[in-house]
């Protein structure tokens, strides 16, 4: 199978998500349908956010931990055994303002240079996909699943105080992408 592709994406995820990973394979595959949502949007750039969707949690699978950071674990297998696309590996490297939570852990500085930043508007697709998506995978608004992802870590974990410097960028790319599809749907 191709590398890069989106069949190549999706299985390589339910490979390593879906049997030991199940709330989370469930929540990739609806940041998949999310992605798939954007098509209209993106033109030729949908393959590669729908590939992103797929692949933006695999640093989560327990075969793949290192760091025990999932944007950069996941990023780093992508590039290292599978030699992925660079924007591909960036996108799940830096997916939903992963970049403020790696200056909690104090992985910043790594994370910056094994994948640099180059923030385009794919970023905040994949950000609104993900935002918008359950942990079971259903539809939900960024401000529940922001709440939700609270009250999952408690407020003392480094996810939480991530969430909480992270939460003005993610509702902000959350709603540039809704404005933009709305924006489309009202045109037709």
């Amino acid at each position: 199978m191709k590398k890069n592709t989106v069949a190549w994406a999706r299985n390589l995820a339910r490979k390593h998500l879906e049997t030991p990973l199940p709330r989370r394979w469930a929540h990739t595959q609806g940041v998949a349908r999310q992605a798939r949502t954007l098509a209209p949007i993106l033109g030729d750039q949908a393959e590669l956010l729908e590939a992103a969707a797929w692949l933006h949690d695999i640093g989560y699978a327990p075969d793949l931990i290192d760091t025990g950071f999932h944007p950069l674990d996941g990023a780093r297998y992508l590039r290292d055994t599978h030699h992925a696309d660079a924007h591909l590996c960036r996108l799940v490297a830096h997916h939903s303002c992963a970049l403020i939570e790696a200056r909690e852990r104090g992985l910043a500085t790594t994370h910056i240079r094994e994948f640099p930043l180059h923030t385009t508007y794919l970023e905040s697709a994949l950000t609104y996909c993900d935002m918008t998506t359950s942990p079971v995978g259903e539809l939900t608004d960024v401000d529940t699943r922001i709440a939700e992802i609270r009250t999952r870590y408690g407020p003392a974990h480094i996810v939480a105080r991530f969430i909480n410097r992270a939460e003005p960028r993610l509702v902000s790319a959350v709603y540039e992408i809704h404005q933009k599809t709305h924006h489309l749907r009202t045109q037709h």
